[in-house]
């Protein structure tokens, strides 16, 4: 059995994909989304982590605006609110499974092979997951939700980025694209 380099690069590219998470969206599909131009964004009332909130704030804001909203203080199109969690998940560990070929002068051959990995340090890892909520400010009704969430092992430059990228993917789908 012979299986091609294109064969296990198409293989491995599906199994990152798989890796990657994608955020979530939900709407109301009878919501005119395109006469909306302007949001007012609206923290938690209660936080204990006041950098994340911050994070997600700004984040949200940036987003919006690189789509062409704009933000104000009062008479805003729609309000945005926000949520967010950090629980702690399990680092993964266990059984993995490879699978190769190679060739030797004039015969080739296939092998599979496994290895066990066992977590190095903390066995725990955070998981941050982000919700977003769009309402009407004249009903006070949600119109859109979307959430995503991504892994972190300390705080700083790097979950500034992470929040950041996830805050864009979320409202990368916002707003839906309707009839």
């Amino acid at each position: 059995m012979k299986i091609s380099a294109l064969t296990l690069l198409l293989i491995s590219c599906l199994m990152l994909s798989a890796c990657s998470s994608k955020p979530k969206s939900d709407y109301d599909t009878e919501y005119d989304f395109s006469q909306l131009k302007s949001f007012e964004t609206f923290s938690p009332s209660q936080t204990d982590d006041t950098l994340s909130s911050s994070r997600i704030e700004d984040s949200i804001a940036t987003a919006l605006g690189k789509q062409g909203f704009m933000m104000v203080q009062q008479q805003a199109d729609f309000n945005v609110t926000y949520s967010f969690k950090v629980e702690d998940k399990p680092k993964k560990s266990g059984l993995s499974i490879g699978l190769g070929t190679g060739s030797w002068g004039s015969s080739g051959g296939v092998s599979i092979g496994t290895s066990v990995g066992v977590p190095i340090g903390s066995d725990t890892a955070k998981i941050q997951t982000i919700q977003i909520d769009i309402t009407n400010p004249k009903t006070n009704k949600l119109i859109w939700r979307g959430t995503d969430k991504f892994d972190f092992d300390a705080g700083g430059e790097g979950k500034t980025a992470e929040t950041q990228e996830t805050v864009a993917k979320i409202l990368s789908q916002f707003p839906p694209l309707t009839k």
